[in-house]
């Protein structure tokens, strides 16, 4: 079983949209994140004054599914970020960027972050986002910067980790790895990922067969799956999660049909059910159990009525 984690959330000025502060127990570093809107708040804090890393965070107008991401280092983060905050047009060096609405700076505690540490993480976090494929960097190709005492990379890589902890807390997911699907029922010991039964659904009549699987709250449609050839449905809805797969190369065309070229996770069987069908579905009926038989809905109704139910309070039989 994983072991529980603290994370220290402090709302800086009261407000859930303003800034923000993040620690965990026994960790050294520090993150601070909050909008645009409040860099001049954000920038006269003492944390903008250390060496740290920091990510510039925005929508990407072609593709609705993953952001935009920078990712920088410096050792005087509340000057690059003035830097950054220019107007494209007008910034002469390159600094200025227009495309972000986020930011999140991470430094330490104990003020002994680098310029070689943070180089070397920003190499390390660029890999690391490009390898999940979560957001499109700004960045372009990471320099690898290897530059570092062999005990030096080690802390750095814990440091690392530790980021990836905290960020998606924040609701920045662009770090968080995609659980690999098992493509095997869960077996009765506990294992890691948690997984579901294998799922499946069909549409005989436009010869459409899909597999998929939940893994640790996602739904998963496996590579090899068909789709229906063609949007069919009304337009609002999951019109454009399905157009964006044809653009992006994840469903691919074949024999009239679309097949997924690789294993696409889903934030709810009913958005993987609606992109498979080519129309708004329910995928809490469409999607059935290997073997039982059972809806999406009915298996998930008797893990909720198997479950443990735990004392209300402390002595209470």
């Amino acid at each position: 079983m994983t072991q529980g984690r603290s994370i220290r959330l402090f709302l800086v000025d009261g407000t859930p949209n303003g800034l923000l502060t993040a620690e965990i127990m026994n960790w050294t570093g520090h993150v601070l994140t909050g909008p645009r809107s409040k860099l001049s708040e954000l920038v006269q804090r003492p944390e903008c004054g250390r060496t740290g890393i920091y990510f510039l965070v925005g929508p990407d107008p072609d593709n609705s599914l993953r952001p935009l991401v920078y990712i920088g280092e410096s050792d005087d983060v509340g000057t690059r970020l003035k830097q950054h905050n220019r107007p494209e047009a007008v910034s002469g060096s390159g600094g200025g960027k227009d495309f972000w609405e986020k930011v999140c700076l991470v430094t330490s505690k104990d003020q002994n972050l680098t310029k070689a540490h943070v180089k070397y993480l920003e190499s390390l976090l660029i890999q690391n986002a490009s390898q999940v494929g979560r957001c499109k960097l700004i960045n372009g190709t990471a320099h690898e910067y290897i530059n570092l005492p062999e005990s030096d990379r080690a802390d750095m890589a814990f440091f690392m980790e530790q980021i990836r902890t905290v960020l998606p807390v924040l609701g920045l997911d662009f770090l968080r790895e995609t659980s690999r699907p098992s493509r095997e029922p869960a077996a009765a010991p506990a294992a890691e990922p948690e997984v579901s039964p294998l799922f499946t659904l069909e549409v005989p009549r436009h010869g459409i067969r899909a597999t998929g699987q939940e893994i640790d709250g996602e739904f998963y449609v496996f590579k090899g799956s068909l789709a229906r050839g063609s949007w069919v449905g009304t337009e609002r809805g999951y019109q454009s999660l399905y157009n964006q797969f044809c653009e992006d190369g994840v469903l691919v065309e074949s024999d009239g049909t679309r097949v997924f070229n690789e294993d696409q996770s889903f934030s709810s069987p009913s958005a993987a059910a609606a992109v498979v069908s080519g129309r708004s579905a329910n995928g809490r009926t469409s999607w059935k159990a290997e073997g039982s038989g059972l809806t999406y809905g009915e298996w998930q109704d008797r893990q909720v009525s198997a479950a443990v139910t735990m004392p209300t309070a402390i002595g209470h039989e």
